[in-house]
């Protein structure tokens, strides 16, 4: 009967079992069905005879306050640093047994419990799940990713016009035409008889004439000279953006044969420990 360890354990105790390329799902956020998000990776489970990791343990304190739950690996779709886990619903979880870090388990054991708990009758018929052997198999699948450049533009202000007007002062000569009347006085000798006595024109004995002059008026009145309109044209430049992006590509030859880093092939069926370090030369 296959026991099963904590991978942090075999690390520490077994590492020639498993090298130093093996997958570690801890601290990895865990999302179950309908990519809920229901808390994080805090481990994994491995037999102690492959060193293959069987369960990983979630803490579903999402969903939960506080549990811990062992779920078959090959229920798990890895994607970048996140862990999925599509068919696994609250009530599944609900039906599991928590977690017991000091008790020893067993594959076949924990296997059995995993087959009733995920159609137990608390659980609806419609989240029945029936575990096959591939559910215990830890995801070979790997997603490639690539870093994409994405380049917006935004709008910042490069320069502000202003425009506005001051007053002028100057002098201004205008040549303006004047009339002014000056008094003429014409004497004519007459020798001529008349009846008035002397002295009869008393009162009369002086002329007024008016004397008229012209003087300039000056008035000011404004006019428009000119009209200034301030607007704006658009330029356009390209500008080259140098930047540094990562991809990942897989470890096989140009007939699509996997190989390990040293270029030789080899096959995943029935793989074991003992295979695989033997493909990386240790």
């Amino acid at each position: 009967m296959s026991q099963l360890i904590r991978l942090q354990d075999i690390q520490a105790t077994h590492r020639d079992l498993i090298g130093d390329d093996y997958y570690d799902p801890s601290g990895k956020v865990a999302y179950g069905a309908n990519e809920e998000k229901i808390g994080k990776i805090d481990g994994a489970l491995v037999e102690d005879t492959t060193g293959r990791i069987r369960y990983l343990i979630v803490d579903v304190g999402g969903w939960f306050s506080s549990k811990e739950v062992l779920v078959p690996a090959g229920l798990a779709r890895i994607v970048g640093d996140d862990v999925f886990f599509d068919s696994l619903t609250k009530s599944q979880v609900e039906a599991m047994e928590v977690y017991d870090h000091d008790y020893q388990y067993s594959y076949e054991e924990q296997a059995q419990k995993d087959r009733q708990a995920f159609v137990a009758t608390t659980v609806p018929t419609a989240e029945h799940v029936e575990l096959q052997e591939t559910s215990y198999n830890a995801p070979n699948t790997l997603e490639l990713l690539e870093e994409r450049l994405t380049v917006n533009k935004d709008r910042i202000v490069a320069g502000l016009v202003k425009v506005g007007k001051h007053v002028v002062t100057e002098e201004r000569k205008v040549d303006v035409e004047l009339e002014e009347e000056h008094a003429h006085i014409e004497r004519t000798n007459v020798d001529r008889l008349t009846d008035r006595k002397i002295g009869d024109d008393a009162g009369a004995d002086t002329v007024a004439v008016q004397l008229e002059v012209e003087r300039p008026v000056v008035a000011k009145q404004t006019y428009v000279t000119e009209e200034v309109n301030v607007g704006k044209t658009t330029e356009r430049r390209t500008e080259t953006i140098l930047e540094t992006i990562k991809r990942e590509e897989l470890n096989i030859d140009h007939d699509g044969n996997v190989v390990d880093r040293d270029g030789k092939l080899y096959t995943a069926d029935g793989i074991t420990a003992d295979d695989v370090r033997a493909a990386r030369g240790n």
